[in-house]
């Protein structure tokens, strides 16, 4: 969950928001949000013990219909929009060192981020033992650079030298898109919260793992972003916080001085790891959807020797190439967050149809009503707000996008057309690929 986000949302958060104080009580609201989503997905991920998330769920309660639209969108809009975010981020903070007095261009900027995109799908492709070890090595570069942040701001408080003493609430933007715009970046940073459902069928015991790693991660995230967000705020102005392109590195100069490039590479590590998080799920849905006849078949195959998805992994890496090209960070983060919110209150209302109509299903680990109902409010004010206050034609473009999904069902997947050619193109590929049908506990 700790990756790009911190190092790339609290400008964004802060200019959406207006000052220090509301920026702060949005980051300690989006961790609650988060955690809340958590609790009520693991839940889910106890009642239905298969990998999928959104998608196994949707389709588990309300059948093929609903099921389909939340894999066309997860797999052409949400999974890819955030593997092109974070790997922007990534960029950014890999070529800053290179661009201390000016922004680095565009072109380098992309370019950095095919690259990341490519070597994390070649070690997801190649090896799932690897892809893991890559998370545990990166882990301990994203709890460097954020110990270091929270212990160089304990300094700077210590010594009094506080770039925000006062008016800590002057010039808070209370809009309603302002503050769903904020909840946005804020929430992206807690991203990960729902990522081990996408692969429950490759956890032990999840009934006991998936609460656990929930109650003892989000909270710790939380109190971590907290400390750092109060760290930038020690050690710059607002202004200067929303001007930086890359705030680490901006810490990093004022405090570290000439060592403030470590800050930048920690950074890029640090948003490395989570982009291999990121794509490890993303694979696995299109996988899941592919399994259950809503994508082609090859995506459900996988490697006959390494037992990786690999069509379903280099398909996802296709589509987040495409939307790399024309989106920035900002943009993309705000149709993901619209798009996924939607499709989360989707989710956890289906949760509160399970609890309703079939409390008879056996069920490892409970949460209070409340809080699915808790969660689907705010998902609901998530997805309205921005358009309720600042409507953009951006929006319904997307909205258009995920509704003509219908396009694609009705004649492929409810009547099954052209079922001799996707064969022979299975055949092919099946054979290029040197991939076969896999088991369901891939």
């Amino acid at each position: 969950m700790i990756g790009s986000g911190i190092f790339m949302s609290p400008q964004f958060v802060l200019s959406y928001i207006g000052s220090p104080g509301a920026s702060l009580i949005i980051w300690a609201l989006s961790g609650l949000v988060a955690m809340l989503g958590a609790l009520s997905y693991a839940e889910l991920g106890t009642i239905i013990k298969e990998s999928g998330g959104d998608f196994i769920y949707i389709l588990r309660i309300y059948g093929q219909f609903p099921a389909f639209f939340v894999a066309f969108t997860f797999l052409l809009v949400v999974k890819p929009a955030s593997i092109a975010a974070i790997s922007l981020s990534f960029a950014e903070y890999a070529v800053a060192p290179f661009y201390q007095d000016c922004s680095p261009p565009q072109l380098i900027v992309k370019c950095a981020a095919v690259a990341a995109i490519m070597v994390v799908a070649m070690a997801n492709i190649l090896n799932v033992r690897l892809a893991m070890r890559i998370q545990v090595v990166f882990l301990v570069a994203k709890l460097f650079a954020l110990m270091v942040m929270v212990i160089g701001g304990i300094v700077i408080i210590a010594q009094g030298n506080v770039a925000v003493q006062q008016n800590a609430f002057d010039g808070t933007n209370l809009g309603l898109s302002s503050i769903g715009m904020a909840f946005y970046q804020g929430l992206w940073s807690f991203a990960g919260w729902y990522n081990l459902n996408y692969v429950t069928e490759e956890l032990k015991r999840p009934e006991v793992n998936l609460p656990r790693a929930v109650i003892i991660a989000i909270p710790m995230v939380t109190m971590l972003y907290l400390l750092v967000n109060v760290s930038y705020l020690a050690v710059m102005t607002p202004r200067e916080l929303m001007s930086s392109n890359a705030v680490a590195v901006t810490w990093g100069n004022k405090v570290l001085g000439s060592w403030g490039w470590v800050m930048s590479i920690a950074a890029a590590l640090s948003a490395f790891g989570s982009l291999n998080g990121t794509f490890f799920s993303g694979g696995r849905v299109c996988f899941v959807a592919a399994r259950e006849g809503h994508m082609p078949d090859i995506l459900s195959m996988a490697h006959v020797n390494r037992l990786t998805p690999s069509p379903a992994l280099i398909f996802t890496t296709a589509i987040s190439l495409l939307v790399l090209i024309p989106g920035d960070f900002q943009s993309i983060v705000n149709f993901f967050s619209f798009t996924a919110w939607f499709f989360y209150a989707i989710t956890l209302s289906g949760l509160l149809y399970l609890k309703i109509k079939k409390p008879e299903l056996p069920r490892p680990y409970r949460v209070p009503i409340v809080i699915p109902i808790l969660v689907i409010i705010a998902a609901i004010f998530l997805v309205l707000a921005p358009i309720i206050d600042n409507p953009a034609i951006e929006y319904l473009y997307v909205t258009m996008f995920i509704f003509s999904g219908i396009l694609v069902y009705v004649p492929f997947i409810h009547f099954k057309l052209c079922p001799g050619l996707l064969e022979k193109v299975t055949v092919f590929l099946q054979l290029f690929l040197e991939v076969a049908p896999a088991d369901k506990n891939l």
